[in-house]
């Protein structure tokens, strides 16, 4: 295993996304802070398998007295990128404090950011809407308000899918499956996922046309596994994969058919990164592998792409660790076949 600071100074929560030239893309929040001040939406690059990484261009420049932090990301149909970017009202500029949790804030309607170019230069023109639409009359407080998160996927019919969450009324909390039928220009609800008890969640097209979704409850915080068999239209709920206190996920199809889930690990002496293994579509799991250790503070939110000759490329976050005593994205590169080889398959 290969591993890096492949980001310095950076919260991050790392989205990547694999380019047809070979290009990783990281989508990042660029301040070293859990989202406490302004800041925006990055897209750094690297083009050597995950060793190296430079700024490429900025998908979201926040406004004045906000930051744009929280993201779904992946390719269109066309070939070029698209995130969808919201963040949070009411943050102090850099160096004037802190907002705290009694501050007014509440999340910003997503844009929908698109680059032709890998990344480089980056054009937004559009709102996600929120489900069932926005009353002008509803002030940010009291309305629907919903959160990007996870991988943006292609699917059989054409369409793009995303998921996002909604933060409030409470009774509406929950998450949806939100598609494009015109390649990420405008965005509307297929299905709920599930209402209430799920936030961070992320979607992954199986060979066989069927969805599945990986969510970060709010209970306890460990993960479960969602199926449709519809195209996102409607969901089941199909079992817990990971214990409280990891999370959130990240679903990969490997070329061998195999699903690989990926997840950050905050429970009490075991902050990391974790690994698990599917050979039937998600339906039954290996047991954990232990991916990275991490000493303990706020980490995680990892996310996997394939790198070059038959490696995986694997990015989280971490406020710091022995070695390096600051915010950043770390890098690992690894194969799967030496990972859950140590301890037999």
């Amino acid at each position: 295993m290969e591993r890096y600071i492949a980001i310095d100074g950076v919260c991050a929560w790392p989205n990547l996304t694999r380019l047809p030239d070979g290009t990783i893309v990281a989508t990042i929040f660029n301040q070293p802070c859990h989202g406490l001040w302004e800041g925006d939406v990055e897209a750094w690059a690297s083009e050597d398998g995950g060793r190296t990484w430079g700024l490429r261009g900025t998908p979201a420049v926040h406004e004045p007295g906000t930051n744009r932090m929280n993201v779904a990301a992946g390719l269109s149909a066309g070939g070029d990128l698209v995130v969808l970017a919201s963040g949070w009202s009411h943050r102090p500029r850099r160096g004037e404090g802190t907002a705290g949790h009694g501050s007014p804030a509440y999340p910003l309607p997503p844009w929908i950011c698109r680059s032709r170019d890998g990344g480089r230069t980056w054009t937004h023109e559009h709102v996600v809407p929120p489900p069932g639409g926005e009353s002008p009359n509803d002030s940010p407080q009291s309305s629907p308000r919903i959160i990007p998160f996870g991988d943006i996927v292609q699917l059989p019919d054409g369409s793009l899918g995303a998921c996002l969450y909604s933060w409030r009324p409470p009774d509406e909390r929950g998450c949806h499956f939100y598609t494009s039928s015109d390649d990420g220009y405008t965005w509307s609800v297929r299905g709920p996922i599930q209402v209430g008890d799920v936030n961070e969640t992320t979607p992954i097209v199986l060979p066989d046309g069927e969805l599945l979704a990986c969510g970060r409850t709010t209970g306890d915080q460990h993960l479960e596994l969602f199926r449709s068999i519809d195209a996102g239209a409607s969901w089941q709920r199909e079992q817990q994969v990971s214990q409280g206190a990891q999370h959130p996920g990240h679903l990969l199809a490997l070329p061998d058919g195999r699903i690989l889930l990926t997840c950050g690990d905050r429970r009490e002496g075991r902050h990391g990164i974790e690994v698990r293994l599917s050979d039937d579509g998600g339906r039954t799991w290996g047991d954990p592998r232990r991916l990275v250790d991490l000493d303990p503070g706020d980490l995680g939110y990892p996310s996997t792409v394939p790198g070059e000759e038959g490696t995986l490329v694997t990015a989280w976050y971490s406020a710091g660790v022995a070695v390096h005593e600051r915010y950043h994205m770390g890098v690992a590169i690894w194969r799967c076949e030496e990972q859950f080889a140590r301890v037999g398959a």
